[in-house]
């Protein structure tokens, strides 16, 4: 079965260091994989090379087997892969709905724009509530939300999530993860995660990979990782989050 995300022997960075080294990787269709490790490993950089964010300097990455046309943002897109950014990145200045509407923008049927907007006020109606609201006015889980439905707008076929429980309440990230595990499901999506809760990775993944200082250093099922000693001592805390 050609894997949904296959990265092979992947080097990027910034200037002259190296941040991902030699990363191989794999997600297959509709299977969530999380990434774990400790703060400054190179988790968001990954998700920023798989993105287009970040161009790499060996190696690659094919979506459904297929590379890439150009590696940039766009190009990725345009092969229906979103990424939901560390920070949310919703865009200042415009509403909830013209964010979404910008979301949407690959889909060229008017009437697909609308039902997708309905399908997110669905999966989240506080968003509909505040659809005329700008964006920056929404609190950060309403942020969150907004962030993942706008990704979902333009019909993904694999969805990059960086870390979406940062500065959450615990409250509200049991039910945003519950949320999200519903959307994956019934949409059917390949997702990779990057999560420093082991905890709440699971909720979400069944594989995951551990980076260090750029480098897998450990992979296997969550609940592997879990129960290895090793992993959890060099790369996670005591809470199961990596620091």
């Amino acid at each position: 079965m050609t894997p949904a995300i296959a990265i092979e022997h992947l080097h990027a960075g910034y200037g002259a260091a190296d941040v991902i080294k030699d990363v191989s990787m794999s997600v297959v269709d509709g299977e969530c994989v999380a990434v774990l490790g400790a703060n400054g490993a190179g988790k968001t950089s990954l998700l920023r090379v798989m993105s287009g964010l970040v161009v790499p300097r060996s190696g690659g990455v094919r979506f459904f087997g297929e590379a890439p046309r150009r590696h940039d943002a766009q190009s990725i897109a345009a092969m229906r892969i979103a990424h939901v950014p560390e920070g949310r990145g919703t865009i200042s200045g415009l509403t909830v709905e013209e964010n979404l509407r910008v979301g949407g923008y690959q889909l060229r049927d008017g009437a697909g724009v609308r039902s997708e907007i309905e399908q997110c006020f669905a999966q989240f109606p506080i968003l509909r509530t505040y659809r005329r609201r700008m964006a920056t006015s929404l609190s950060g889980g309403e942020q969150q939300m907004l962030a993942i439905s706008r990704a979902l707008m333009m019909q993904p076929r694999a969805l990059l999530l960086d870390e979406p429980s940062f500065g959450l309440a615990p409250k509200l990230v049991l039910s945003l993860y519950d949320k999200i595990a519903d959307i994956v499901a019934r949409r059917r999506l390949s997702v990779v995660l990057v999560e420093q809760s082991i905890e709440l990775a699971e909720r979400l993944a069944t594989r995951a990979y551990v980076l260090k200082n750029g480098r897998i250093a450990g992979e296997g099922t969550v609940q592997e990782l879990r129960s290895s000693v090793a992993l959890h001592d060099a790369y996670l805390s005591r809470g199961g989050s990596a620091s």
